[in-house]
């Protein structure tokens, strides 16, 4: 099985609870429906103790980047601006004045680039599991209740009822089970992911659909996974 996120967060519900078969299936392709639709449109809230930061754009699960325009939330605007990312990099391109959505053909140019951080920066953990909620294929579903994944309970997003679900202890981490959370939908799409990382006091939430997907298309030096 595929190692699920170590995360964090969770949403009013009655659970815990065993997950049914059919709740266990549709966990099991939820990332497989990210990487099956090739990308989807998203919106990652980074909380912060100077501040929190909004990325608002797109991710292709099948190229494995991501694209959008950061903006501050109580914090001043030399965070903003558009980034786009890679399992391995950031690239940033600063804007005093950044739109609500970033442009649909990047700027050729004034790119700035770094390695993506592993640990110790909110913004990049969040970054790093935005591009890991897409797999090639789907997870063992009769795995998953047998190392800690559960249902938590029933919610609303966007109009959408969906189980909230508890994912399974990491690969290379145990105990972790519970750590993530994941709003299913009733044909196994993921419309929410809220997750806890270990620069931050609270959860990082990653919304899906919240705008047109646009798709990504690679800055300069960027050259997507095939």
């Amino acid at each position: 099985m595929a190692a699920f996120l170590v995360a964090g967060g969770g949403s009013g519900s009655s659970g815990p609870r065993a997950l049914t078969s059919d709740e266990a299936n549709r966990l099991a392709i939820t990332r497989f429906r990210n990487y099956e639709a090739h990308g989807r449109a998203v919106t990652i809230t980074v909380p912060g103790t100077a501040g929190g930061l909004i990325v608002t754009g797109s991710v292709d699960y099948q190229g494995k980047l991501g694209y959008g325009v950061v903006h501050g939330t109580g914090r001043d605007t030399s965070s903003d601006g558009l980034i786009e990312w890679t399992p391995t990099s950031v690239f940033v391109h600063p804007m005093a004045n950044a739109p609500a959505h970033a442009p649909a053909s990047p700027p050729r140019s004034a790119w700035y680039s770094r390695p993506l951080q592993s640990s110790g920066s909110a913004l990049d953990s969040s970054l790093a599991i935005a591009l890991r909620l897409g797999s090639d294929r789907p997870d063992n579903a009769e795995l998953l209740p047998q190392n800690g994944a559960a249902w938590w309970g029933r919610d609303r997003v966007d109009g959408h009822r969906v189980d909230v679900m508890a994912g399974p202890s990491s690969r290379d981490r145990s105990g972790t089970a519970g750590n993530v959370r994941y709003w299913v939908g009733s044909d196994g799409t993921m419309y929410r992911v809220r997750v806890r990382v270990g620069s931050a006091s609270q959860p990082v939430v990653i919304d899906f659909d919240t705008q047109k997907y646009v798709p990504v298309k690679p800055v300069p030096g960027v050259t997507p996974t095939r």
